[in-house]
């Protein structure tokens, strides 16, 4: 098959160079590799503790706010936590899984938290928990994927 002569070659090879250039935050899922660029992005500091079963990396930025990476002996990012003034970009965070999390939340909401928008959100999937709540200038919650935890890990540490 020739993808380069062809016009359909030309555009697949711009849109791979235009995807590579896009930069991996560490979202579930991704590696650990990343967080580094989280902190980047977010401008913290970060901070990283070996906790034999998982490594924890705690971003802190300027306004307090806190996003903490858990991240397996296999290098790959199974949970992640936040808490602070304003909640994190759910998209980002939780990457391929947002959809899967947008889809579960419509499914059991009621119609009038639908309507009023408030309220604790719990999701439990057999691929994706995720737990968030909290009021203006006070947000916090938890995701993971509960196949990527490893084994001995207490998912209430994931906080």
């Amino acid at each position: 098959m020739k993808l380069l002569g062809t016009t359909t070659g030309w555009l697949s090879t711009a849109a791979l160079a235009v995807l590579l250039c896009v930069p991996a935050w560490a979202v579930l899922g991704d590696n650990a590799a990343s967080v580094l660029t989280d902190q980047a992005r977010m401008k913290g500091t970060l901070r990283s503790v070996d906790n034999r079963t998982y490594v924890l990396h705690e971003i802190t930025m300027a306004s307090g706010d806190k996003v903490r990476e858990f991240v397996s002996p296999a290098g790959v990012v199974f949970g992640v936590a936040w808490e602070g003034q304003f909640p994190p970009d759910f998209q980002q965070l939780l990457g391929p899984w947002y959809q899967q999390a947008q889809q579960a939340a419509a499914q059991n909401a009621s119609p009038e938290q639908t309507r009023r928008r408030r309220g604790p959100v719990a999701i439990e999937t057999p691929g994706l928990m995720f737990y968030a709540g909290g009021h203006p200038r006070s947000f916090r919650g938890q995701a993971w994927i509960p196949q990527l935890v490893p084994q001995g890990v207490n998912v209430g540490d994931i906080r």
